[in-house]
């Protein structure tokens, strides 16, 4: 299903659920939503004696029996057992995130946090170490993965080496002015010898040096023909190998992304059995998949601000039951050249992350100018 049809969908139910909650008195909202802070909180279900002596009005645990019925039947809770207590459903979720959660300003010693940790301490400074940062941040605050989708940036030239592996492989460097360093493995040609190694590197450091590797590539004709009267056949070879390896891979794509996440490790904590772990290995898998950057910088530009996806709301993440947080950050023109946000379970602190979320980037926006 399309994300517009299912956001359609969501936004349908969350209307007639409103017609029909408003229809109940006080007591049932109230008792709705202790059991959803009761989830956001503790992740257990919360059964009708400990809920009647959380109310503020008074309540008979059998009355209170009574109310979750009602809900249940709305579809905004369960009971994930016979006996048990009740958890908020997705739906239900959604709803209390909606209609009754109170997003506030980002607290004083948060934005803190974020200002002192999050910025550049010169215009030098890689923007990359930045994302870096703000991924680790959001997961330090969150207890959930901080994840930053980005641009790849292409880094400009300051060395390149050969180092050979084996008789037939040989590992490129590639060295950017940052001293960030791209390793790739070529095949060498046969009979290529150490020397031709040394003046292959030569080679690409006196006539690519200083250059980004999209420079490189729509120069690759005219480096050819100057390999072709400076370096010998197999030389010619092995500098070509080396280009082609470097202008690979994203030379097609108009738009390369890259995808880091922190605190994964967060993810591990309170997890319940053989079923979360299956969950979580799948929320793993999908974040190792290309697509995956491409749609969540879809979905974090599909509406402004933060946005808030529960669930199967988010197809991407909808086999693990994940819940995403995520906003976009914009480059000088205001146009969106990534996003920010934070993947977790369903029972994430929605109401302190989501201003988290916005303020760190509003923060990546002005720091990307």
């Amino acid at each position: 299903m399309a994300q517009k049809e299912r956001s359609a969908e969501t936004a349908a139910l969350t209307s007639a659920m409103r017609e029909r909650l408003s229809a109940l008195d006080e007591r049932s909202g109230e008792v709705f939503r202790r059991i959803v802070e009761s989830y956001l909180d503790s992740g257990e279900p919360l059964g009708s004696r400990s809920l009647s002596r959380l109310l503020p009005m008074s309540l008979s645990p059998a009355s209170v029996r009574n109310v979750m019925s009602d809900l249940e039947d709305l579809g905004l809770i369960y009971s994930p057992h016979v006996s048990a207590g009740r958890l908020p459903t997705q739906i239900g979720l959604r709803f209390f995130v909606d209609a009754f959660m109170q997003v506030g300003n980002l607290s004083a010693e948060d934005r803190a946090s974020i200002d002192r940790q999050v910025r550049r301490s010169d215009r030098d400074q890689p923007v990359e170490q930045l994302f870096n940062v703000a991924s680790q941040v959001l997961s330090g605050m969150s207890r959930g993965a901080g994840l930053v989708i980005t641009a790849k940036n292409d880094p400009v030239l300051k060395h390149v080496e050969f180092m050979r592996l084996a008789p037939t492989k040989a590992l490129a460097v590639l060295v950017g002015e940052h001293d960030q360093v791209e390793n790739r493995i070529i095949e060498l040609p046969a009979g290529v010898t150490s020397s031709q190694l040394t003046e292959a590197a030569n080679f690409l450091n006196a006539h690519l040096a200083g250059q980004t590797l999209a420079e490189v590539r729509g120069q690759l004709q005219k480096v050819k023909e100057t390999v072709r009267t400076e370096l010998d056949v197999l030389s010619q070879d092995l500098v070509e190998r080396g280009l082609a390896s470097w202008s690979g891979g994203d030379a097609d794509d108009k738009n390369p992304t890259q995808l880091i996440v922190r605190g994964r490790a967060n993810l591990l904590e309170g997890l319940a059995g053989a079923e979360d772990i299956d969950r979580l290995r799948m929320l793993f898998d999908d974040l190792e998949k290309k697509d995956s950057m491409i749609e969540l910088l879809s979905l974090a530009e599909t509406g402004p601000g933060v946005r808030i996806f529960i669930g199967s709301e988010n197809k991407l993440f909808s086999l693990s039951g994940s819940s995403l947080i995520v906003a976009p950050y914009k480059d000088g023109d205001d146009r969106i050249i990534g996003a920010v946000g934070v993947i977790g379970p369903t029972r994430l602190n929605y109401a302190r992350i989501v201003p988290m979320v916005d303020y760190t980037a509003q923060l990546m926006s002005r720091l990307s100018r």
